[in-house]
C-alpha cells in the first residue's frame, strides 16, 4: 500500500510539472501565431489533455467493459465542468466572449444531449453512431478554426514571447508526455486502491478514473487561471468535453458498441446539468465572465454529486 501511495503522489507531481510546461508553451504559440488562447485551448490543449480518457475508454471498449468506457467520459465531463472550470473561476473570473456562447457552449450542450438521447432511446452507442460522432467532431474543429472571435484576442494583446516557436512546441510536447504518464500512474494506483475497497467498475470509472484522467485538465486549468489565461482554461474544459463525447466515444464505439444499461438517471442529470449551467452563467451572468460565486456553485454541485455516488454504495 505504501508503494502504491508513493507512485500516486509521484504521478500527481508529474501532472503539475507537465501542466505548467504545457500552458507556457501553448500561450507562447498563441502569441507567436496570433491565434487566440481559446482556440489553442480547444484544439491542441483539449485534445492533448483528453488522451488519458481516450486510452481508458478505448481500452474499456476493446475489452467489452462498456461501464468503464461510458462511465469514464460521463464522469470526466462532469468533473471538467463542475470542478475544473469552477476552481478556475474561483482563482480568476473566466472571460466568456459571445462566440463562446453562440457556438462552443451550444456544441457542449449538444454533445451531452446526444449521449442522453441515445442512451435513453437506444440504450447503446452503436458503430454507425460512433461514425456520426466522429464526423460531428471534425465539423466542430473545422468551424472553430474557420472563425476566431476578435474580442478573445484581447487576452493576447500586449503579450510578447521571445522564445523560438520550436522551443514552445517542445514545451507543449514535453508537458503532454508528463501529463499523460503522470495521469496514468495516478489512475493505475488509484484504481488498485479502489478495487481493494470493493467498489464497482461503474463507480470507479465515474469517480476515480474520471478524476484521474481529468488531472491534466485540472492542472492545466488551475495554472492557466493563475496566470490570467482564462480563455485557455475555458477552451481546455469545453474542448475536452466535446472531444470526450464526439471523438473518444466515437472511436470507442467504432471499436465495440457501447451498452449504457448501468448509467443512472442521476448520472445523466448531472451530465446534462453541468454544461447547461455554464451556458446560463455566460448568457445571463454579470459582465462577460463566469464569476467567483458562479465558480463556487459549480464546485459545490460537483462535490454533492461525488458525495451522493460515494454514499449510494459505490454502484
Amino acid at each position: 500500500m505504501a508503494s502504491t501511495l508513493l507512485l500516486l503522489i509521484f504521478g500527481l507531481a508529474l501532472v503539475i510539472v507537465g501542466a505548467d510546461a504545457l500552458v507556457d508553451g501553448a500561450t507562447a504559440i498563441a502569441v507567436k501565431m496570433r491565434v487566440t488562447p481559446f482556440v489553442i485551448g480547444i484544439t491542441v490543449v483539449a485534445i492533448g489533455t483528453s488522451l488519458p480518457e481516450l486510452v481508458v475508454s478505448v481500452t474499456g471498449a476493446a475489452q467489452g467493459i462498456s461501464d468503464v468506457a461510458i462511465g469514464n467520459i460521463i464522469g470526466s465531463n462532469i468533473f471538467n465542468t463542475a470542478i475544473i472550470l469552477g476552481i478556475s473561476a474561483l482563482i480568476c473570473p473566466v472571460l466568456v466572449v459571445r462566440e463562446n456562447v453562440n457556438r462552443d457552449m451550444l456544441w457542449n450542450i449538444a454533445s451531452s444531449a446526444a449521449v442522453l438521447f441515445f442512451g435513453i432511446i437506444l440504450n447503446q452507442i452503436s458503430r454507425w453512431l460512433g461514425l456520426v460522432f466522429l464526423a460531428l467532431y471534425a465539423l466542430y474543429i473545422f468551424l472553430t478554426l474557420k472563425k476566431q472571435d476578435n474580442k478573445a484576442s484581447q487576452e493576447i494583446s500586449g503579450m510578447n514571447s521571445s522564445a523560438p516557436i520550436a522551443v514552445s512546441v517542445l514545451k507543449v510536447a514535453a508537458g503532454l508526455v508528463a501529463l499523460i504518464f503522470g495521469g496514468r500512474l495516478f489512475v493505475d494506483n488509484a484504481v488498485e486502491i479502489a478495487h481493494l475497497l470493493g467498489w464497482s467498475e461503474k463507480f470507479i470509472a465515474i469517480t476515480i478514473l474520471a478524476a484521474g484522467t481529468s488531472l491534466p485538465e485540472l492542472a492545466t486549468g488551475i495554472i492557466a487561471a493563475s496566470k490570467g489565461q482564462t480563455q485557455l482554461a475555458l477552451g481546455n474544459v469545453v474542448g475536452s468535453n466535446i472531444a470526450n463525447v464526439f471523438l473518444i466515444l466515437g472511436v470507442s464505439a467504432m471499436v465495440n458498441p457501447l451498452a449504457m444499461a448501468n448509467i443512472t438517471s442521476v448520472d445523466y442529470s448531472m451530465f446534462m446539468l453541468s454544461p447547461v449551467l455554464i451556458f446560463l452563467f455566460a448568457l445571463w451572468g454579470k459582465g462577460d465572465r463566469i464569476s467567483r460565486p458562479e465558480g463556487a456553485l459549480l464546485v459545490t454541485s460537483g462535490i454533492i454529486y461525488m458525495v451522493f455516488l460515494t454514499f449510494s454504495g459505490g454502484n
